[in-house]
């Protein structure tokens, strides 16, 4: 049974000529409608006559949102470029398409690229996790000697609603670990309502992340863009500011999102995330693949983490709201286990031995282990707010500094420089 195909490449000078060499019978494709433009395009993805897709990477208006709904729509995409153009193959690898030929490839070899994407199998059985695995055709060079040595890792802090100081602990977190060596970035992809910029005292109205993801939607990101976007904190520590209005939402697209991120492990050893606290998705948009979803990047940055800090206060109802929010989250996202962290610890609140009382607490309503408690000090934080600077700059010796520097040393994994754990034992995991 031949496999229908769309098209896309209009404007192609050799475009009439692939056409009419994938028709023929013994290639076992039928191209079943030639396309203008990415509308007409999708509109045909949506009728379900086709299994597979030929773009080009000139085509206008082409993004990462057209190649994720032709994703949901059951079409493969298989790119095509001008031989030896390597800066639209890679565009194409940006934006999602995982299989890249020249335009003078073999029709042969096309139209078993086009079978391949459709069964979901690796192309000549390479790893399609390896970016370049997809473009052996084109001789893309290997990437340069990279920051990291090897893929950065992604650690997002996320908490419930209302979670106290989840903002301090992300700052504080990348802050630290900027200090102890490790190359860091810090992203504010909170789309509720992000202070990093304010809290570090940053111009809030930078592109930032929002425009880190208007480049990953044209499929032009890199890490160059990405220094270019960041601001220069500190030594090792740079930060791509959030949204400065939260209607601006729609701005961080879930897939354009993770390629940020993707793009940051190459730039970082450690990658912050401060994200939103909501995981709910809105019914009424489920059936709709192409409508925005407002907690769509905090779900992606929670897929994408390879460790997710839940922040809570040491109250008794930021406690309920964290039990509801760790069933939720283990609701949505499984596979996902959070670390958590208590902050704000300070007598009062909860009768008796805090740290013992709320580590039994959730342990009984949430089946989960407290790693780290946080001391309060409102003092050192108010005067680190106050002056647009960290806790280390602020109050290098205040309790919820050194806290921080543990947490931090445990998140990256590296030990603490000699002569600074006094305390250690007073703020780490109870049990």
């Amino acid at each position: 049974m031949a496999l229908n195909v769309f098209t896309a490449v209009t404007g192609a000078a050799w475009e009439s000529e692939l056409v009419g060499a994938l028709d023929r019978a013994d290639h076992g494709v039928t191209v079943v409608r030639r396309c203008v433009d990415v509308s007409e395009l999708l509109a045909a993805a949506a009728t379900g006559t086709g299994q597979a897709a030929l773009l080009s990477a000139e085509l206008r208006r082409l993004d990462g949102d057209a190649i994720a709904r032709l994703d949901a729509a059951g079409v493969a995409v298989v790119g095509l470029v001008e031989p030896g153009d390597e800066r639209a193959a890679e565009r194409l690898r940006q934006l999602g398409v995982r299989r890249v030929l020249p335009a003078d490839a073999e029709p042969e070899a096309i139209a078993q690229a086009l079978r391949e994407a459709v069964a979901g199998s690796s192309p000549s059985g390479r790893d399609v996790a390896d970016p370049r695995a997809a473009l052996p055709a084109l001789g893309v060079p290997e990437a340069p000697e990279e920051r990291p040595a090897g893929p950065g890792s992604v650690v997002a802090v996320w908490g419930p609603t209302g979670a106290p100081g989840r903002t301090t602990v992300a700052v504080g977190l990348a802050d630290e670990a900027a200090r102890l060596g490790i190359s860091t970035l810090l992203v504010d992809a909170d789309v509720y309502g992000g202070v990093v910029a304010q809290v570090l005292g940053l111009l809030d109205e930078s592109p930032g992340l929002a425009g880190a993801a208007r480049l990953a939607g044209a499929g032009t990101l890199d890490s160059a863009a990405v220094v270019r976007l960041a601001w220069a904190v500190r030594p090792r520590l740079r930060v791509l500011t959030g949204l400065a209005r939260a209607d601006r939402w729609p701005e961080l697209r879930p897939r354009a999102v993770a390629t940020v991120l993707e793009e940051a492990r190459r730039l970082a050893r450690c990658t912050v995330v401060d994200c939103s606290f909501s995981l709910e998705d809105d019914e009424e948009l489920s059936f709709d693949t192409a409508a925005p979803r407002r907690n769509g990047a905090t779900l992606a940055v929670l897929e994408a983490a390879d460790t997710v800090l839940c922040v809570t206060g040491a109250d008794p109802v930021a406690l309920q709201r964290s039990v509801r929010a760790l069933d939720e989250l283990r609701e949505v996202l499984p596979e996902v286990d959070p670390v958590v962290v208590v902050n704000q610890v300070r007598r009062g609140p909860v009768p008796g031995d805090a740290r013992q009382e709320i580590a039994a607490a959730l342990e009984r309503f949430a089946g989960r282990e407290v790693r780290f408690f946080l001391p309060a000090d409102r003092g050192a934080t108010d005067a680190a707010l106050a002056s647009g600077r960290t806790l280390a700059e602020v109050a290098p010796g205040s309790p919820l500094r050194v806290a921080l520097r543990s947490l931090a040393a445990a998140v990256v994994g590296v030990p603490e420089p000699a002569g600074r754990r006094r305390g250690l034992g007073r703020i780490r995991g109870a049990g």
